[in-house]
């Protein structure tokens, strides 16, 4: 880095110290893994970050049925042990205790929150998407033209999504109901 006049020498280290970090970057390595207490005795799952379509490896490391870490899989020929800040914080995304494990359904105009089943709630939005796409569906427009669609109903997809289910969702949504209107928060 090239010296600077405005900056005391201490601070030009500093910055160039942090500056030189992203090139110093190397994956974990299995003597590494194999010292770190927290993970000693761990059973060691292979297993795909789900945040993005690239598809990093992930090392899941689980102690007596609880997931201890995730890091970054060393081996994967994807990201050979790098994540992005996504995959990075998968441990934290995992193990929240403000992470919601169950349903909870606020009714129109109530100011409470209520916990309900998984079922039912599947039965709401089965019932409320029929019911707006049959109120919304137009089969031609004006002019005769055929389309076959609904702007009543939406998609926005998230960036856990991975191809897979992105296909799927766009296969069922677009052809299978009409809908028109399918994004995905990744692109935005």
């Amino acid at each position: 880095m090239k010296e600077s006049p405005f900056l005391p020498d201490a601070v030009q280290t500093a910055v160039s110290s942090v500056l030189q970090v992203g090139s110093r970057v190397q994956p974990f390595s299995a003597e590494s893994v194999s010292k770190a207490p927290r993970i000693r005795d761990a059973q060691v799952v292979k297993s795909v970050c789900p945040y993005c379509a690239v598809g990093c490896g992930l090392n899941v490391y689980v102690k007596h049925g609880k997931v201890i870490d995730i890091e970054g899989n060393p081996d994967s020929p994807i990201s050979h042990g790098t994540l992005c800040p996504k995959g990075s914080a998968t441990f934290q995304y995992t193990v929240n205790p403000s992470r919601l494990t169950r349903v909870l359904y606020r009714a129109p105009y109530s100011t409470e929150w209520e916990t309900v089943s998984l079922e039912w709630a599947m039965e709401q939005i089965a019932q409320r998407v029929k019911k707006t796409r049959d109120e919304t569906f137009v089969t031609h427009l004006e002019d005769g033209r055929e389309v076959n669609h609904t702007l009543g109903i939406a998609s926005l997809g998230g960036a856990t999504l991975d191809v897979e289910e992105n296909y799927l969702i766009k296969k069922l949504f677009n052809g299978g109901l009409g809908i028109v209107s399918i994004e995905n928060q990744a692109r935005i």
